[in-house]
């Protein structure tokens, strides 16, 4: 019988599936919890993993090695074909351990914890994924700026003069031998996106998704992280770097876009909320934790923020007595900006057939 072709991983949540579809040795509960993941958008998981292997004859049965720390990664990589990464480095000392690979593949497009240089000098191939997953969170990030700009969460439905009274307006027709009708309604304060400024907290996976689409609105984009990028790649992506405190109080939309860690935590706390734009509003499609609740609550009720959006929640699930809730320029959802689940299942699907073709004599 011929050995299985080796791939080490490293451990994720989604990752792990690589380990479903390819390791027949994986878990049965493994199995029955992906399957319950999976069920409201692919109610047949099982016949979606043997199509996939299927169309990789070559790599299944393949012994998948999750690892889930750098020493871990140097010590599974002996005999190892491929090797797929998110944040792990990968540079000489973990080549060096690794005497048969050939295909180092990022989950994700951002590959600068690979050294490239050493990569080559081994005569392996480095493969990308541009995530549908990180792409889909970039335009759950717009869809709740544009509900808060025009107010969407508002006035859906409010089609009536007696709803829209009831919903505190005052609507009245127009004078059409002068005028158009347009906004009888009589609602104010709706917003454009277009010529505002748009300020994205890290600029990553994810933040470069919603940059591309910020300069499709036509607006004004600046970024904050730890490691300004290149100007030929801010250029790319029509972005200009800024002090954290400059973003916040130039942004009339900031965008968080950050990993959670100690790191991160209450990063945006009351003195940064009060160094935003008055009026201007917060997204965030990251980790809650990032945004101090109390201080969010107190920036709200104060009248300083203009609006706020999050998904996913402080809390999972969430109270229907929530605090947030009280205010009328918020907006949660529940943790559905990655969705729908094929994102995740055809992202595995073109990682792991882009392997099989790398792998191919």
């Amino acid at each position: 019988m011929p050995q299985r072709p080796v791939i080490v991983v490293e451990d994720d949540p989604f990752t792990r599936l690589i380990e479903v579809v390819l390791d027949p040795r994986t878990a049965a509960e493994r199995h029955a919890a992906f399957a319950d993941f999976c069920a409201h958008d692919e109610p047949d998981f099982a016949g979606w993993c043997e199509r996939v292997r299927g169309s990789v004859p070559e790599l299944y049965p393949a012994e998948v090695r999750l690892v889930s720390s750098p020493e871990e990664l140097r010590a599974r990589l002996p005999g190892a074909v491929a090797l797929v990464v998110e944040s792990f480095q990968v540079g000489r000392a973990e080549l060096a351990a690794a005497d048969r690979l050939a295909v180092v593949q990022k989950y994700g497009l951002i590959t600068r914890n690979i050294d490239a240089a050493a990569c080559a000098a081994r005569n392996m191939k480095i493969l990308t994924l541009r995530r549908r997953a990180n792409i889909a969170c970039a335009e759950h990030a717009f869809a709740l700026m544009l509900a808060l700009a025009k107010k969407l969460h508002r006035i859906h439905g409010l089609i009536s003069a007696e709803q829209l009274e009831a919903a505190g307006y005052s609507p009245r027709a127009f004078d059409r031998r002068h005028t158009a009708s347009s906004n009888w309604a009589r609602i104010g304060g709706l917003k454009m996106l277009y010529a505002s400024t748009l300020g994205i907290i890290g600029l990553g996976e994810i933040g470069r998704e919603v940059a591309l689409r910020a300069a499709a609105f036509g607006m004004r984009v600046l970024y904050y992280q730890r490691n300004r990028l290149a100007p030929a790649d801010e250029q790319h992506w029509h972005a200009h770097y800024v002090a954290l405190d400059i973003l916040l109080a130039q942004s009339d939309w900031v965008v968080v876009q950050l990993p959670a860690g100690p790191a991160t935590c209450s990063l945006i706390d009351g003195t940064r909320l009060a160094q935003m734009k008055r009026g201007a509003s917060l997204i965030n499609v990251s980790r809650a934790e990032i945004v101090e609740r109390t201080a969010l609550i107190d920036a709200l009720a104060s009248g300083h923020l203009g609006g706020c959006a999050l998904d996913p929640l402080y809390e999972e699930p969430g109270r229907s007595d929530d605090e947030l809730l009280r205010f009328e320029n918020v907006i949660l959802t529940p943790h559905t900006a990655a969705q729908p689940r094929f994102n995740a299942l055809n992202d595995i699907e073109e990682l792991i057939v882009g392997l099989a073709r790398a792998l191919a004599p």
